[in-house]
């Protein structure tokens, strides 16, 4: 990544889906109730006000600081978080299909609960193989996150040499990209996982210091 002046990762804004899914696993349920497919659920009101945030984030900085591009996820969380951070910047935005969410395959809409209710040996299965290596059936592990991440990565390096780019995406998005950049390995993210609570609309950042990208902020809110 030393190619890249900076490297910026955003989270999507609060979704309806985020709000459904924290009532049904308070609530002790076994499904998640999201009537939209993953790719269609759209941002919360709380959602856009986060990635306004992220707009008013963005026109503080000074001019030579300023994202060049923007590669967002095609999820219409994602898509919205973009439209609202970037308005008015004059920020080019794409849309790449590497940068979305992971998918969840026959565990999708289910909580912790119903996995354990009505997929017993998936839920031993994931135990065994734990969150990095695990694959539902139908969907992917993080590790088949992270081959679709290092292709864009490599794509995004060699397109837009000593360049500044924002990522927008989600939540497994931003974790496998710190994975990526700060060459960790299965047991410091798996740690790291365990200790974040990824904000919506938090940005993460690294910046070249001519040898590479070092660390320059992670899960931050707008302006912290």
């Amino acid at each position: 990544m030393a190619e890249l002046q900076w490297l910026g990762v955003i989270r999507h804004g609060q979704s309806t889906g985020n709000v459904l899914a924290q009532q049904a696993e308070q609530g002790g349920l076994e499904e998640i109730a999201v009537p939209e497919r993953d790719a269609d659920v759209p941002l919360s009101e709380l959602g856009r006000e986060q990635a306004e945030a992220v707009a008013r984030w963005i026109a503080e900085l000074p001019t030579g600081e300023r994202p060049q591009v923007a590669v967002v996820s095609p999820y219409l969380r994602t898509r919205q978080t973009a439209e609202l951070a970037l308005a008015g910047t004059g920020i080019p935005a794409v849309f790449d299909e590497r940068l979305r969410d992971r998918e969840l395959g026959v565990i999708d809409r289910l909580t912790a609960r119903g996995v354990e209710a009505r997929l017993p040996l998936e839920a031993a299965r994931r135990r065994r193989l734990g969150k990095f290596y695990y694959r539902p059936p139908g969907g992917e592990s993080w590790a088949d996150v992270l081959l679709r991440l290092r292709s864009l990565l490599s794509d995004v390096r060699s397109e837009h040499p000593g360049g500044r780019v924002v990522l927008f995406g989600h939540e497994a998005v931003v974790m496998l990209v710190r994975y990526l950049v700060e060459g960790l390995d299965e047991a410091h993210l798996m740690e790291l996982a365990r200790a974040t609570t990824l904000g919506n609309g938090s940005i993460s950042s690294w910046r070249s210091d001519g040898d590479g990208l070092r660390p320059e902020r992670f899960n931050a809110a707008p302006f912290s």
